[in-house]
């Protein structure tokens, strides 16, 4: 897989990705390099099987080495829910296999969490928003933190080579992820909550703990997640990033965009479509209607270098820029993926 271009495979509350990235880059990029040279990363977004090959290929002209993508219904439970998670794994194989020019999976080969790891899955989200047999998630009101099973799926995961992803985790649950592992963490897709106080947001407390374990947060770009108004821009967003940057350290933020990489429409039957989605999610989602979701200044598929333009404005240097883009995914990843 040397230079190849890969897509990672992860799951809503299982979930994947993974491994011998020093295979896949051999060193992250120095600064000052072009856009499309950088090694970029996507620590959560989506990139659908419907994309056609004109889409991906310009995704991938943007620099985009990496993305690790949500597979699974968080709406479903037990029996039903692994098995839609293994059928959606089985749908991505087929279409890298059968893109092999354009996409291939970030996987070394080595009864549940063993068998999803021979599936590919890598990264594990130990909760979505509402409570499981691991723990609490934002959006329970009791707040607990991890159960005594939820200690050992965390324990387990480590000795596997598996990510701990807390993003959807209440407080405590994100508290106690970050204590029981042994090795660094992943808040792949959050925001700062003391730039806007939302339950899927992170504490200053979440972040600095995160960082001190050697962890990275994926700052996503959900238009109702980071600020009040009604069409939140990318200053809004950039005040995200370089809130986590300051809070954390330039060595733990990266990009969780939680969208879709395609140009969204933004038309009255999208809107609807939306509607119907999020419908179907209640009540486990933890989204409030707002149109629109996307953010409209990167609602394109090449808007890691929209990202970088911003950065670069407000005075980040190359190198920070790098580490933010992917630098810092491919560190951890590095670390916890086995």
């Amino acid at each position: 897989m040397n230079r190849r271009d890969f897509l990672a495979t992860t799951m809503g509350t299982l979930a994947a990705g993974s491994v011998r990235w020093d295979a896949i880059w051999p060193g992250v990029p120095q600064a000052g390099v072009p856009q499309t040279r950088r090694l970029v990363i996507d620590g959560l977004g989506e990139i659908h099987l419907d994309y056609d090959m004109a889409l991906i290929d310009e995704i991938r002209a943007s620099g985009m080495r990496g993305c690790v993508v949500t597979v699974g219904n968080p709406a479903l439970h037990g029996p039903e829910a692994f098995d839609d998670m293994r059928r959606e794994i089985e749908g991505y194989d087929r279409h890298v296999a059968a893109h092999p020019d354009r996409l291939s999976r970030a996987q070394d080969d080595l009864e549940r969490l063993r068998t999803l790891y021979h599936l590919g899955v890598r990264i594990v989200q130990l909760t979505y928003n509402t409570r499981n047999l691991l723990g609490d998630g934002c959006l329970e009101r009791t707040n607990a933190g991890l159960s005594t099973f939820g200690v050992q799926v965390v324990e387990r995961m480590n000795q596997t080579g598996m990510l701990v992803d807390l993003s959807h985790c209440g407080e405590a649950t994100t508290l106690d992820g970050i204590a029981f592992s042994t090795k660094p963490v992943a808040i792949t897709h959050a925001g700062c909550k003391a730039v806007f106080d939302h339950p899927r947001n992170k504490t200053d407390a979440g972040l600095r703990a995160m960082a001190d374990k050697g962890g990275v947060v994926g700052i996503y770009q959900i238009n109702p997640y980071l600020g009040p108004k009604e069409r939140n821009d990318l200053d809004d967003y950039l005040r995200h990033i370089d809130h986590a940057a300051n809070v954390a350290g330039i060595d733990h933020v990266g990009i969780g965009s939680d969208r879709e990489h395609r140009t969204i429409p933004d038309t009255e039957e999208e809107k609807q479509k939306l509607i119907v989605e999020l419908s179907r999610l209640r009540p486990v989602t933890a989204a409030t209607f707002r149109w629109p979701f996307f953010l409209s200044e990167l609602n394109h598929p090449r808007r890691m270098e929209t990202i970088a333009d911003g950065l670069a404005r407000r005075g980040r240097t190359s190198a920070e820029i790098d580490k933010i883009l992917g630098g810092n995914w491919y560190r951890l990843l590095r670390q916890t993926i086995g």
